[in-house]
């Protein structure tokens, strides 16, 4: 699948001010600017058009929730939004999703013959095909080129530029611990609506660190390797849930289900174990000491600032 090269986060905040607004709305100008490519890239397939807008939406209602702290009640109408606009190009996702799940099903023992997993995969191809040439339109592109039009002219009237550090690092705090809260007692008993959620909260606090990964560079970019780890896991249970789904009563996949569940459940069991390691480590901090560790870095940072100004 052809992906685009993410615009980079910009850094620009002002060290001689303390504020760290206008790094924040490169930000979101940036990923403005890649979901506009997404859509009117034409070397992009749909499914990866549909992929690239769908990432980029999430990177902005991460962002959306960070703002919200400042902006209040327009920066949470606009991460509702742009939700609403994710869901109205998920049809094509769930087929996507139970296809990347059979992919991960050849790492099970006793693997599924190719010809079956030939024949599911033509399937759930043909549903996805299908779901994209009913959702992802000409009108849906121009309903999102819309939105992102009006995103632009709401960070031209939005005052960004007074937002401070403290201010991120309390919203950056919040969705720690919101993400926190979620990990799992008992890994192998989470249900996979859990999962979910905990993926949802893993992905905001991924995209938000983010926009701070400049103040550590080594120890941001090892965080964020770590996020995308624990994301992918807790990704491939939900596809691989996905996937058990469409081989239930009446669905596309039921004349395979006794031969997938068991690869299904030893995949899962799989990706549990990784992701309860990698959680573990993502989430050590109680939400006080990672706020202070947070706030002890930009505070060493903007001095070392002044004493090279």
């Amino acid at each position: 699948m052809k992906t685009q090269e993410k615009a980079p986060m910009v850094e620009g905040a002002s060290h001689n001010t303390g504020g760290f607004g206008d790094g924040l709305a490169n930000a979101a100008r940036s990923i403005i600017a890649d979901a506009r490519r997404a859509i009117a890239d034409p070397e992009l397939s749909e499914a990866e058009a549909v992929h690239e807008v769908r990432k980029a939406l999430k990177r902005w209602r991460a962002l959306m929730r960070l703002l919200a702290y400042a902006i209040g009640e327009p920066a949470d109408q606009m991460r509702t939004e742009a939700r609403e606009l994710m869901r109205s190009i998920a049809g094509a996702r769930d087929a996507q999703a139970a296809l990347d799940a059979l992919t991960d099903l050849k790492k099970a023992d006793g693997a599924i013959s190719a010809t079956s997993l030939d024949t599911m995969r033509k399937r759930l191809t043909e549903l996805r095909d299908a779901a994209e040439a009913t959702t992802f339109t000409q009108e849906t592109r121009e309903k999102i080129s819309r939105y992102l039009d009006f995103a632009t002219l709401s960070l031209e009237r939005w005052p960004l530029k007074g937002i401070d550090f403290s201010t991120v690092t309390d919203a950056l705090t919040v969705t720690y611990r919101r993400a926190r809260q979620l990990v799992p007692d008992n890994w192998p008993e989470a249900d996979a609506e859990h999962l979910h959620d905990l993926r949802r909260r893993v992905v905001e606090h991924r995209h938000q660190m983010d926009l701070v990964e400049h103040l550590w560079p080594r120890l941001g970019k090892v965080w964020a390797e770590e996020a995308q780890r624990l994301r992918n896991q807790l990704g491939a249970c939900q596809d691989l849930a996905v996937l058990t789904h469409y081989t239930s009563p009446h669905q596309p996949l039921a004349p395979w289900r006794s031969r997938l569940v068991p690869a299904v459940q030893e995949r899962h069991a799989a990706h549990i174990k990784t992701a309860e390691r990698l959680a573990g480590r993502l989430f050590a901090e109680k939400p006080k000491a990672f706020h202070n560790r947070i706030t002890a870095l930009w505070s060493a940072r903007h001095a070392r600032k002044h004493r090279h100004a």
